[in-house]
Protein backbone atom coordinates (compact mmCIF):
# COMPACT_ATOMS: atom_id res chain seq x y z
CA UNK A 1 0.00 0.00 0.00
CA UNK A 2 1.25 3.61 -0.82
CA UNK A 3 2.64 5.49 1.87
CA UNK A 4 1.34 8.58 0.60
CA UNK A 5 -2.11 9.31 1.22
CA UNK A 6 -3.06 11.17 -2.08
CA UNK A 7 -0.63 10.78 -4.94
CA UNK A 8 -1.46 12.93 -8.37
CA UNK A 9 -0.09 11.26 -11.44
CA UNK A 10 0.13 13.25 -14.96
CA UNK A 11 -3.36 15.22 -13.83
CA UNK A 12 -5.20 17.26 -15.99
CA UNK A 13 -8.65 18.63 -16.49
CA UNK A 14 -10.37 20.16 -19.36
CA UNK A 15 -13.56 22.25 -19.40
CA UNK A 16 -15.39 23.24 -21.74
CA UNK A 17 -16.89 26.85 -21.48
CA UNK A 18 -18.79 27.91 -24.55
CA UNK A 19 -17.42 26.77 -27.51
CA UNK A 20 -13.88 27.00 -26.19
CA UNK A 21 -11.77 24.15 -24.43
CA UNK A 22 -10.10 25.77 -20.90
CA UNK A 23 -7.80 24.12 -19.08
CA UNK A 24 -7.90 24.02 -15.51
CA UNK A 25 -4.92 21.86 -14.85
CA UNK A 26 -2.00 20.43 -16.98
CA UNK A 27 -0.23 17.32 -16.16
CA UNK A 28 -0.01 17.92 -12.41
CA UNK A 29 1.93 15.40 -10.78
CA UNK A 30 2.74 15.50 -6.62
CA UNK A 31 2.48 13.55 -3.60
CA UNK A 32 0.43 14.41 -0.07
CA UNK A 33 1.53 12.70 3.05
CA UNK A 34 -0.31 11.48 5.83
CA UNK A 35 -0.43 14.23 8.85
CA UNK A 36 0.57 17.20 5.68
CA UNK A 37 0.24 20.78 6.81
CA UNK A 38 0.69 22.70 3.32
CA UNK A 39 -1.14 25.13 0.58
CA UNK A 40 -1.48 25.93 -2.84
CA UNK A 41 -1.28 29.04 -3.57
CA UNK A 42 -1.42 31.27 -6.50
CA UNK A 43 -3.74 33.62 -8.61
CA UNK A 44 -7.75 33.24 -9.32
CA UNK A 45 -7.19 30.61 -11.94
CA UNK A 46 -4.35 29.18 -11.56
CA UNK A 47 -5.99 25.84 -10.68
CA UNK A 48 -6.04 25.95 -7.01
CA UNK A 49 -9.72 24.87 -6.13
CA UNK A 50 -10.13 22.64 -9.41
CA UNK A 51 -6.78 20.55 -8.06
CA UNK A 52 -8.84 20.35 -4.41
CA UNK A 53 -11.53 19.41 -6.19
CA UNK A 54 -10.22 16.90 -7.36
CA UNK A 55 -8.40 15.33 -4.22
CA UNK A 56 -12.22 15.33 -2.65
CA UNK A 57 -13.47 13.48 -5.26
CA UNK A 58 -15.94 16.62 -6.39
CA UNK A 59 -14.52 16.16 -9.52
CA UNK A 60 -12.84 13.68 -11.98
CA UNK A 61 -9.53 14.44 -14.29
CA UNK A 62 -10.06 14.48 -17.88
CA UNK A 63 -6.37 12.38 -17.82
CA UNK A 64 -4.14 10.79 -15.17
CA UNK A 65 -4.86 9.51 -12.29
CA UNK A 66 -5.74 10.45 -8.64
CA UNK A 67 -5.11 7.69 -5.98
CA UNK A 68 -5.88 8.03 -2.11
CA UNK A 69 -4.06 5.32 -0.19
CA UNK A 70 -2.57 4.07 -3.55
CA UNK A 71 -6.61 3.46 -5.06
CA UNK A 72 -7.34 5.11 -7.99
CA UNK A 73 -10.52 6.99 -7.82
CA UNK A 74 -11.64 7.08 -10.94
CA UNK A 75 -12.30 2.90 -10.30
CA UNK A 76 -14.66 4.17 -7.37
CA UNK A 77 -18.72 4.09 -8.25
CA UNK A 78 -20.32 7.35 -7.67
CA UNK A 79 -21.75 5.77 -4.43
CA UNK A 80 -18.41 4.76 -3.59
CA UNK A 81 -16.76 8.21 -4.04
CA UNK A 82 -19.68 9.74 -1.82
CA UNK A 83 -18.46 6.81 1.08
CA UNK A 84 -14.89 8.43 0.40
CA UNK A 85 -15.73 11.80 1.33
CA UNK A 86 -17.83 10.98 4.13
CA UNK A 87 -15.18 8.50 5.81
CA UNK A 88 -12.30 10.18 4.84
CA UNK A 89 -12.35 13.93 4.11
CA UNK A 90 -13.48 17.05 6.01
CA UNK A 91 -14.25 20.28 4.06
CA UNK A 92 -13.79 23.85 5.09
CA UNK A 93 -14.92 26.34 2.86
CA UNK A 94 -14.69 30.45 2.43
CA UNK A 95 -18.61 30.61 3.41
CA UNK A 96 -18.50 28.61 6.13
CA UNK A 97 -21.39 26.53 4.69
CA UNK A 98 -23.15 26.06 8.31
CA UNK A 99 -26.97 24.68 8.29
CA UNK A 100 -28.67 28.09 9.13
CA UNK A 101 -31.35 26.42 10.84
CA UNK A 102 -29.39 24.17 12.95
CA UNK A 103 -26.94 24.95 16.18
CA UNK A 104 -23.53 24.78 16.48
CA UNK A 105 -24.44 21.54 18.46
CA UNK A 106 -26.22 20.30 15.45
CA UNK A 107 -24.05 21.49 13.24
CA UNK A 108 -21.17 19.46 14.54
CA UNK A 109 -23.37 16.30 14.32
CA UNK A 110 -24.50 16.22 11.26
CA UNK A 111 -21.39 14.74 9.36
CA UNK A 112 -21.63 11.95 12.00
CA UNK A 113 -25.49 11.18 12.05
CA UNK A 114 -24.84 11.39 7.47
CA UNK A 115 -22.20 8.20 8.46
CA UNK A 116 -24.97 6.20 10.19
CA UNK A 117 -24.07 7.31 13.62
CA UNK A 118 -26.89 7.47 16.85
CA UNK A 119 -26.87 10.86 18.37
CA UNK A 120 -26.36 8.86 21.42
CA UNK A 121 -23.66 7.27 20.90
CA UNK A 122 -21.54 10.91 19.64
CA UNK A 123 -22.78 13.47 22.01
CA UNK A 124 -19.76 13.90 24.08
CA UNK A 125 -17.57 13.47 21.04
CA UNK A 126 -19.22 16.24 19.66
CA UNK A 127 -19.48 18.43 22.53
CA UNK A 128 -15.26 17.40 22.87
CA UNK A 129 -14.92 18.96 19.38
CA UNK A 130 -16.98 22.09 19.90
CA UNK A 131 -14.91 22.46 23.30
CA UNK A 132 -11.96 22.09 21.18
CA UNK A 133 -12.74 25.10 19.34
CA UNK A 134 -13.55 27.12 21.88
CA UNK A 135 -17.36 27.28 21.75
CA UNK A 136 -18.59 25.58 24.47
CA UNK A 137 -20.88 28.29 25.33
CA UNK A 138 -22.27 29.38 22.24
CA UNK A 139 -23.15 25.16 21.74
CA UNK A 140 -27.21 26.28 21.59
CA UNK A 141 -26.77 29.46 19.40
CA UNK A 142 -27.15 29.36 15.27
CA UNK A 143 -24.79 30.64 12.55
CA UNK A 144 -26.35 34.37 12.64
CA UNK A 145 -26.19 34.69 16.13
CA UNK A 146 -22.02 33.78 15.82
CA UNK A 147 -19.44 35.98 14.29
CA UNK A 148 -17.69 35.36 11.20
CA UNK A 149 -14.09 33.71 13.17
CA UNK A 150 -16.63 32.04 15.29
CA UNK A 151 -18.82 30.60 11.93
CA UNK A 152 -15.25 29.23 10.78
CA UNK A 153 -14.39 27.49 13.81
CA UNK A 154 -17.55 25.63 13.93
CA UNK A 155 -16.73 24.99 10.13
CA UNK A 156 -13.48 23.10 11.47
CA UNK A 157 -15.35 21.68 14.38
CA UNK A 158 -17.90 19.82 11.86
CA UNK A 159 -14.65 18.64 9.49
CA UNK A 160 -12.34 17.30 12.05
CA UNK A 161 -15.22 15.29 14.40
CA UNK A 162 -15.42 12.61 12.32
CA UNK A 163 -11.89 11.90 12.07
CA UNK A 164 -11.08 12.04 8.72
CA UNK A 165 -7.27 11.45 7.18
CA UNK A 166 -7.56 14.82 5.23
CA UNK A 167 -8.77 18.18 5.65
CA UNK A 168 -9.59 20.21 2.29
CA UNK A 169 -9.82 24.52 3.68
CA UNK A 170 -10.69 26.46 0.28
CA UNK A 171 -9.77 30.02 1.52
CA UNK A 172 -10.54 29.61 4.81
CA UNK A 173 -9.74 33.13 5.82
CA UNK A 174 -10.95 34.78 3.22
CA UNK A 175 -13.54 36.62 4.98
CA UNK A 176 -11.84 37.24 8.12
CA UNK A 177 -9.34 40.16 9.71
CA UNK A 178 -6.26 39.65 10.36
CA UNK A 179 -7.05 38.80 14.18
CA UNK A 180 -9.51 35.97 13.62
CA UNK A 181 -7.23 34.96 10.35
CA UNK A 182 -4.54 34.06 13.13
CA UNK A 183 -6.73 32.38 15.20
CA UNK A 184 -8.54 30.41 13.07
CA UNK A 185 -4.90 29.06 11.27
CA UNK A 186 -3.03 28.64 14.82
CA UNK A 187 -5.79 26.93 15.81
CA UNK A 188 -5.95 24.45 12.71
CA UNK A 189 -2.01 24.16 13.14
CA UNK A 190 -2.51 23.06 16.82
CA UNK A 191 -5.55 20.80 15.68
CA UNK A 192 -3.31 19.16 12.51
CA UNK A 193 -0.83 18.21 15.41
CA UNK A 194 -2.98 16.81 17.96
CA UNK A 195 -5.03 14.74 15.16
CA UNK A 196 -2.49 14.11 12.84
CA UNK A 197 -4.89 14.78 9.69
CA UNK A 198 -3.44 16.31 6.80
CA UNK A 199 -4.59 19.82 5.65
CA UNK A 200 -4.42 21.47 2.42
CA UNK A 201 -5.04 24.98 1.83
CA UNK A 202 -6.04 26.55 -0.91
CA UNK A 203 -5.30 30.38 -0.77
CA UNK A 204 -4.51 33.75 -2.06
CA UNK A 205 -3.85 34.81 2.08
CA UNK A 206 -0.66 35.55 2.82
CA UNK A 207 -0.55 34.84 6.15
CA UNK A 208 -1.36 31.39 5.96
CA UNK A 209 2.22 30.87 4.27
CA UNK A 210 3.63 31.90 7.67
CA UNK A 211 1.66 28.48 9.15
CA UNK A 212 2.40 25.96 6.43
CA UNK A 213 5.05 23.50 6.16
CA UNK A 214 4.62 23.37 2.12
CA UNK A 215 3.46 25.26 -0.32
CA UNK A 216 2.47 24.30 -3.68
CA UNK A 217 2.02 27.29 -6.51
CA UNK A 218 0.06 27.19 -9.62
CA UNK A 219 0.13 29.40 -12.27
CA UNK A 220 -1.54 27.88 -15.51
CA UNK A 221 -3.17 24.70 -15.05
CA UNK A 222 0.89 24.11 -13.72
CA UNK A 223 3.55 23.59 -10.51
CA UNK A 224 5.81 26.06 -10.75
CA UNK A 225 7.18 25.53 -7.54
CA UNK A 226 6.83 23.29 -4.58
CA UNK A 227 9.15 23.79 -1.83
CA UNK A 228 9.49 23.40 2.08
CA UNK A 229 8.35 26.42 4.65
CA UNK A 230 9.20 26.45 8.50
CA UNK A 231 5.40 26.61 9.49
CA UNK A 232 6.20 28.48 12.41
CA UNK A 233 3.25 29.75 15.13
CA UNK A 234 2.60 33.45 14.67
CA UNK A 235 1.40 35.46 18.01
CA UNK A 236 -0.94 37.66 17.29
Amino acid sequence: MSENLITLEHVSKVYRVGEENFSALNDVSLEVSKGAFMSFVGPSGSGKTTLLNLIGGLDRPTTGKVLFKGTDLENMSRDKLAAYRRENIGFIFQTYNLLPVYSVYENVLFPLILNGLKENQVRERVEAMVAKVGLQDQINKKPAQLSGGQCQRVAIARALVKDPLLILADEPTANLDSENSHQILNLMQTLNQEFKAAVIFSTHDEKVTRYIRREVKLEDGRISWDKPRNGTEIET
